[in-house]
């Protein structure tokens, strides 16, 4: 049997071949089993997407720490959500897939940014419909605004005289049909690459989509290009595209453009057996959305996130061993260094992420406070924790409600 039905699991639950689900871990058919296999084992040497194991029931593929979508070339699409916790599970799909659509929107120099989640409605979509659905709202931004349109040099044979007549083919053309003129004149036309893009876009998704709000509007939208020339060599397109004042309205449209055009994903992946995958390690996600609503806080003027000033060791002066702190918060007097963790903490942090925040909070004079920031569940408690050394610095554990959008109890004291 060829199920061409959409999964959805969330972290930590998994596939295995089977007929019958057994909970949150879903029964596939054994082809598209082993094409997310062959995936997995492709991208192994540098990623783990998926956890291969194997049980009383055979194998399995565990989602990791990575979200988004697996589309197979046999038609089978995977969407692995976060695991945000106390969510009922009825909720827990949804309310997750919003979730990430939010902090998505925190992503730099993504096709995300200025999409108003609120007015998706998004219920019931699957995250590549909901993909599909962020860039035909671009799109229709972009027409209401009106596409861009270029004079282009066109050559004909006219029964009518227009623009710059060609001497030397009308002799060679038209010393019988006296009536017609060989001519080059200049057009003002919107056949130009980045509406070339945007039509191939359009054709492809048009194959892809399932909803049929998408596929209406996708419709609607192609006969605007209708007139506009195929393109077929995406890469070489995208390589004369030259980015303006000219075409600024195009940008976020472009970004969506090269994210199913040319598999332009957040998480580089190769392999034969996949048709399409946009994927996003959600320890990123999870910094770049705490340093977004930290930057928001009126009391912060100066956050760095990925600050890369201090070395751990030098050789003769030469840098090595680069410290990259995930947010640092610059004060008058104070610096205040945070790590953010993707992960359940159990009763206390581990000591490699202990050593890791000494580290940063020795290497920055100014600092006396480091925090691990990690994601709040029911068992989360904040501790304190003084290093003991000749300098005050001190390090607390607090936790960011993804639900609330706050932190839970305890903050970071600005």
């Amino acid at each position: 049997m060829n199920d061409k039905r959409d999964i959805t699991l969330t972290e930590y639950s998994s596939i295995f071949i089977g007929t019958e689900n057994d909970g949150k871990n879903i029964a596939v058919n054994k082809e598209t089993f082993e094409e997310i296999e062959t995936f997995v084992l492709q991208n192994s040497d540098h990623v783990q997407y998926l956890k291969l194991g194997q049980n009383k029931r055979g194998k399995f593929l565990q989602a990791q720490n990575y979200v988004g979508i697996i589309q197979t070339k046999s038609g089978r699409t995977i969407e692995i959500l976060p695991k945000i916790t106390r969510l009922d599970e009825d909720e827990d799909i949804e309310k997750s897939k919003k979730i990430l659509l939010k902090m998505l929107r925190t992503l730099k120099d993504s096709p995300f940014k200025t999409t108003k989640i609120a007015n998706l409605k998004v219920e019931k979509m699957t995250l590549y419909e909901i993909f599909i659905k962020m860039f035909l709202e671009e799109l229709s931004l972009l027409l209401k605004k009106g596409i861009k349109s270029n004079y282009i040099k066109k050559e004909d044979n006219l029964k009518y005289l227009k623009g710059r007549l060609k001497v030397a083919d009308q002799i060679k053309k038209n010393s019988i049909h006296k009536e017609r003129f060989a001519v080059e004149y200049d057009e003002f036309s919107p056949d130009r690459i980045e509406n070339r893009i945007i039509k191939a876009t359009l054709d492809f998704l048009y194959k892809k989509c399932t909803t049929l709000t998408n596929k209406k509007r996708i419709r609607e939208f192609k006969f605007v290009f209708e007139d506009i020339k195929s393109i077929y060599d995406y890469n070489s397109c995208f390589s004369k595209i030259k980015l303006g004042r000219d075409i600024k309205n195009y940008e976020q449209v472009l970004k969506w453009c090269k994210v199913f055009l040319l598999n332009n994903s957040f998480s580089p992946y190769k392999g034969s057996e996949i048709a399409f995958a946009l994927l996003f390690d959600m320890n990123k996600l999870f910094e770049s959305y705490i340093g977004d609503h930290l930057r928001k806080k009126d009391e912060i003027e100066n956050l760095k996130l990925q600050d890369r000033e201090h070395h751990l060791a030098y050789i003769d002066r030469s840098a090595r061993f680069g410290l990259r702190p995930d947010i640092v918060i610059e004060k008058e007097n104070e610096i205040i260094v945070c790590d953010t963790k993707w992960k359940i903490m159990s009763k206390e942090p581990s000591q490699e992420d202990m050593y890791q925040l000494y580290v940063y909070g020795t290497k920055y004079e100014k600092c006396k406070k480091v925090y691990l920031i990690y994601p709040f569940v029911d068992s989360s408690n904040p501790l304190k924790y003084d290093f003991g050394i000749g300098k005050s610095l001190e390090l607390e554990v607090i936790y960011f409600d993804l639900q609330m959008d706050d932190f839970h109890g305890i903050g970071i004291e600005i």
